[in-house]
């Protein structure tokens, strides 16, 4: 069975993600940290379009929780095979570096950095052996250029796309490509405290992009078709560049 891993596929982006991947013909796993109800919208919204998916409960911050439960869930079903990993799970907890408190530099890194090494060692090895595979890390605008009071946000996601570009490299000849997806202002739970009316004046098209927009670059790059695409950041930000 061919599987896809959606790391905070509960909401949001990661949400309409896994319903592009399993409209792809992918079983999706569906993680998430602790909003079981939100998960379990995301596992009916597939299902009820015709799909297949399971959720699988886990912090990818903490790495004795990956690998107890991702790697028991690999060791207990051989026949089924993680061709596509999508890292999305993330958070911001933004301050000022001057007042930013040694917790809120650690959580925002451990989830969005630590989370990619853990995640992605532990899915590498079986794409290694069937000699195929999709890595998509969605990163940022803010690891791109950077953003005032979040030197935790962008210093992780620059990190993941560092880490892309080397592993890239890595595993080019085993038909595995690793890209990133930097998304711009998109509507989702992380940008509904922002002034929408005037940030778009600074996006040339002019508006806040939409899930579904994130999710179809994301089914692009999951692909046979992107097989010759390995170590980019596809931006998808409305034209908003640094």
């Amino acid at each position: 069975m061919k599987c896809a891993l959606v790391t905070g596929g509960s909401r949001g982006i990661g949400r309409a993600i896994c319903v592009k991947l399993s409209a792809m013909g992918y079983h999706v796993l569906i993680n998430y940290k602790s909003n079981a109800t939100e998960a379990g919208v995301t596992l009916s919204t597939v299902t009820n379009s015709g799909g297949s998916a399971d959720t699988l409960q886990f912090d990818v911050s903490n790495k004795v929780e990956i690998k107890q439960t991702l790697g028991n869930w690999i060791t207990a079903n051989p026949d089924k095979h993680i061709e596509v990993l999508v890292n999305n799970a993330g958070i911001k907890d933004d301050s000022l570096m001057l007042w930013m408190k040694d917790e809120q530099w650690d959580s925002v890194v451990k989830t969005s950095l630590d989370s990619f090494f853990y995640v992605t060692r532990l899915v590498l090895d079986d794409m290694l052996m069937q000699r195929y595979g999709r890595i998509i890390n969605i990163v940022s605008l803010s690891g791109l250029k950077g953003l005032p009071g979040q030197t935790n946000y962008s210093a992780a996601k620059a990190g993941v796309i560092g880490a892309t570009k080397a592993l890239a490299q890595e595993v080019g000849r085993q038909n595995i490509t690793v890209n990133c997806i930097a998304p711009g202002f998109i509507k989702t739970d992380m940008t509904e405290g922002l002034d929408e009316r005037e940030l778009r004046k600074l996006i040339p098209a002019n508006r806040f992009g939409t899930v579904e927009e994130v999710a179809h670059a994301a089914g692009f790059l999951a692909s046979a078709q992107a097989a010759y695409i390995t170590g980019q950041v596809l931006s998808v930000n409305g034209g908003l560049y640094s």
